[in-house]
């Protein structure tokens, strides 16, 4: 039987079960029951919100809903009969609902559930195979209650707990990982971050293809499969041409120049797109700064991944840490040079935040996560009060909404930046020291 040395040591740090609490207080946070009241609250309180703001929240719901009666009554699925927006596999988050109601508030009432469920499932996830799974809850709670309730109300709902499971599981089972996310990233895209993540800091060629393409490859095959055997043709992946001919969302990163030139230049426009059902910024200049961002976008997730390649052949004991830091800078990347800027896309970045904190050792590493915690919430709270709360007046350009959409998008750029220097600075450290971050597969293939 292994000593109690031995099982503190890096590579066998405490569970959540077994990590002493820190007086009353730490025990009573600790508590699994009081962490599933709040769990209950947090959710009844944005289950509330979402009801309050009805269609401004639950808008793309019953999108989803027509999408799904059309092809159950009449035999005509996205995908599989026309182009969509989405990857093929968002036909069985947007289609399951479908089939366990017969009406647009039926549909609402799964959706939600849906959406809750799964959340439980990663905060469980978080909590039990983590050291301290608790913590990460506790601010994943307090983050989703800053955002507010359109992560009830938007398809980002399922992949956010998908991300969250994944970079848990990222740690001690790669391929597993691997497999979760890519069928995340065929619900919405984001959540192939934390496969180029992995893939990036795989040891060898054999250990790339054993826990990064094969597994990757199997859920690609079984989606695309089912895709084609429907019907869809071309269209199975159609989902990469579709974003091309949009220009810049009103809310966007890029855009923040141009809402805030609504002060002083009246040729600055910001129209309804009832194609797609968006705001965006008309205009010349606007379509050219959207097709930049088209390559940008793409140069950003290759060079973070480089980046990450180089680290990680310096500090092959740091593993995991570069993991969770090459997921937070690609996915903050894919907001910061996205032409869409959708509220709900915070929603990807809350769960690095939350496994890090959760699973990083005590010192350096872990310390250096608070300010990105802290600035998380600040960013998922200021998204809430641009949407839903303050967006009339962000479309009209009233100036103290129009503040705070500019500040937080200003605070996004320097949480990519700041995950990027963490790279980098880890990058030019001198290799040393232990960690935990090594997998058992890591271990395994070395």
């Amino acid at each position: 039987m292994p000593d109690a040395a031995q099982d503190r040591s890096p590579e066998n740090p405490p569970t959540a079960t077994s990590a002493p609490a820190a007086g009353s207080g730490g025990r009573l946070l600790a508590s699994p029951w009081l962490l599933a009241l709040a769990f209950v609250v947090v959710h009844a309180r944005l289950v509330h919100e979402a009801i309050s703001w009805q269609n401004t929240i639950f808008g793309d719901v019953t999108l989803y809903e027509w999408w799904a009666r059309q092809g159950l009554s009449g035999g005509e699925w996205p995908v599989l009969d026309y182009t969509w927006v989405y990857p093929a596999g968002a036909l069985v988050p947007v289609g399951l609902p479908g089939v366990l109601s017969v009406d647009v508030l039926g549909y609402e009432i799964v959706w939600t559930a849906m959406i809750v469920l799964l959340d439980a499932v990663a905060t469980v996830v978080l909590v039990r195979m983590t050291p301290r799974g608790v913590l990460g809850a506790w601010w994943w709670l307090l983050f989703l209650l800053a955002l507010g309730p359109i992560f009830l109300g938007r398809i980002d709902g399922v992949v956010a707990p998908m991300i969250l499971v994944a970079l848990v599981l990222a740690r001690r089972h790669p391929r597993i990982a691997v497999a979760v996310a890519t069928a995340g990233a065929w619900v919405k895209i984001s959540p192939g971050a934390v496969v180029v993540a992995i893939a990036a800091t795989r040891r060898s060629l054999r250990d790339l293809l054993r826990t990064v393409v094969v597994p990757g490859a199997v859920v690609s095959a079984v989606v695309v499969g089912l895709a084609l055997a429907g019907g869809a043709g071309v269209r199975a992946l159609s989902v990469f041409g579709q974003q091309g001919s949009r220009t810049l969302q009103a809310e966007s990163v890029a855009a923040t120049w141009f809402s805030v030139a609504r002060w002083w230049d009246p040729s600055v426009r910001i129209e309804y797109n009832d194609e797609i059902y968006t705001f965006e910024v008309l205009g010349d200049a606007a379509r050219t700064v959207a097709d930049t961002l088209d390559w940008l976008l793409i140069l950003a997730v290759v060079a973070v991944a480089a980046l990450t390649w180089w680290v990680a052949r310096r500090h092959p004991a740091r593993t995991y840490e570069i993991v969770l830091l090459s997921a937070a800078a690609q996915l903050v990347a894919l907001i910061v040079f996205n032409k869409v800027g959708s509220p709900q896309f915070i929603a990807w970045i809350g769960p690095v935040v939350a496994v890090a904190l959760a699973s990083l050792p005590e010192g350096r590493a872990l310390r250096a996560w608070w300010p990105p915690a802290l600035g998380m919430v600040l960013v998922a709270y200021a998204t809430y009060l641009v949407y839903p709360v303050g967006y009339g007046p962000f479309l009209a350009g009233d100036a103290w909404i129009v503040v705070i959409e500019a500040l937080r998008n200003a605070a996004l750029v320097v949480l990519m930046v700041g995950a990027v220097w963490q790279l980098v600075r880890l990058g030019t450290a001198e290799p040393g020291g232990r960690h935990v971050t090594t997998t058992d597969d890591d271990a395994r293939s070395a």
